[in-house]
């Protein structure tokens, strides 16, 4: 038994990127298809890897939403969010991480990880100025959005069901684990108190996958003005098409 919770501890180690991040990889040459104008965008990062993007634009906006997906998928399939935010005036800019979608490379690190969004958001500021953007991150995304919130001075910062820490997500779920084998530990917590943007926290009190207590530990770091918006009845799934999550998101944009 211990022997095999030595494998156990090891396999977690070295191949947790596999047990982090699902991606659906998609061939260069896949044609996306959206009822909507989009551009595709390609980002150089180190390594000479390149990240995927989409960019949503309609002829008159009031900004710019910077989406940061959660950690399965691809951008076929993320760019169908789009439509929730041009309805309420607004271009959107979606990107895939590497290994997703048409985003070459894999991701090895943390570092990288928020190396490679920063690339994105410094293309996002060559296009629009910092008080039109407004940065949204889901799920695992939460954790990179609120790191570039800390950054840069975006106008505001949404957060669909965010985790506490990937730590916290461990010791949940997997008590038996040793944390500090943990290389991502997306420790949204540590970031929150450098933000000056606006934050608003949006969370399904049904969601089985980030329990609700993950933002309601996150509000201890809140700054008078911030806040938590729950959604009755909603899981982890499904937050952009949600009626509760429209008609509160139409004030907070």
């Amino acid at each position: 038994l211990v022997l095999l919770y030595l494998l156990l501890c090891i396999g977690l180690y070295f191949f947790q990127e596999s047990l982090v991040f699902f991606p659906r990889q998609l061939p260069q040459n896949f044609n996306f298809s959206f009822e909507t104008p989009f551009e595709e965008v390609c980002i150089p990062v180190k390594e000479s890897d390149t990240l995927s993007g989409l960019w949503f634009k309609q002829a008159s906006s009031k900004g710019l939403v910077f989406y940061l997906h959660g950690n399965a998928g691809a951008l076929d399939g993320w760019g169908q969010a789009s439509s929730t935010y041009l309805k309420f005036g607004y271009d959107i800019f979606l990107l895939d991480y590497r290994g997703y979608g048409k985003s070459t490379g894999k991701i090895s690190s943390e570092a990288q990880f928020y190396e490679d969004v920063q690339e994105a958001y410094n293309w996002a500021k060559n296009q629009y100025s910092e008080e039109k953007i407004t940065i949204i991150g889901y799920s695992l995304g939460t954790g990179s959005a609120a790191y570039l919130a800390t950054k840069n001075s975006p106008k505001q910062l949404i957060l669909q069901a965010p985790y506490y820490s990937l730590v916290d997500m461990m010791q949940q779920h997997y008590s038996f684990i040793p944390t500090f084998l943990l290389k991502y530990r997306f420790e949204t917590y540590t970031f929150l108190p450098q933000i000056k943007a606006p934050i608003t926290i949006f969370h399904g009190n049904k969601d089985a996958t980030i329990p609700l207590n993950s933002s309601t530990r996150l509000q201890a770091f809140f700054k008078p003005n911030d806040q938590l918006i729950i959604l009755p009845g909603a899981g982890h799934n499904g937050m952009n098409s949600n009626p509760d999550y429209l008609k509160a998101l139409a004030t907070v944009l």
